[in-house]
């Protein structure tokens, strides 16, 4: 798979996300939204954005490996947040930059929502990768 990280003259760089990314690949992967829940369904870190974030992170991992993939390959994230507000923004950010460290990071939308589809979860993030 090849990227191609975009800066667009007249767009802020932003070192958390890429405006742009061209992905040219064999195969598109999507990710459904994940959320902070452990392999038996059990919410991980109830009440904690930061280790929910973590969570999710961690479940997308094992999306991407199940479909031959990894961090490196995604190109867009979408982050849904509960109640969001700018103060949250680094707690989420944090969280989510260890997965991608050492890499450009993927093209990236952060959502508020008012609720997800169980009231433990705070955050949900869905992906789309691309491999050769």
């Amino acid at each position: 798979m090849s990227k191609q990280h975009l800066r667009p003259s007249g767009l802020h760089h932003n070192p958390a996300y890429s405006h742009v990314v061209v992905a040219q690949g064999a195969r598109t992967i999507y990710i459904s939204g994940q959320v902070s829940t452990d392999d038996e369904g059990r919410v991980v870190g109830e009440g904690d954005l930061a280790a929910q974030t973590t969570q999710v992170m961690h479940n997308l991992g094992l999306a991407l490996k199940a479909a031959g993939a990894s961090y490196s390959n995604i190109v867009k994230i979408t982050t849904f947040v509960v109640g969001y507000r700018p103060e949250l923004r680094p707690i989420i950010g944090k969280a989510r930059s260890a997965f991608f460290e050492g890499m450009e990071p993927p093209a990236s939308t952060l959502v508020g929502v008012t609720a997800l589809a169980a009231p433990e979860w705070l955050i949900e993030i869905e992906a789309v990768a691309v491999v050769d």
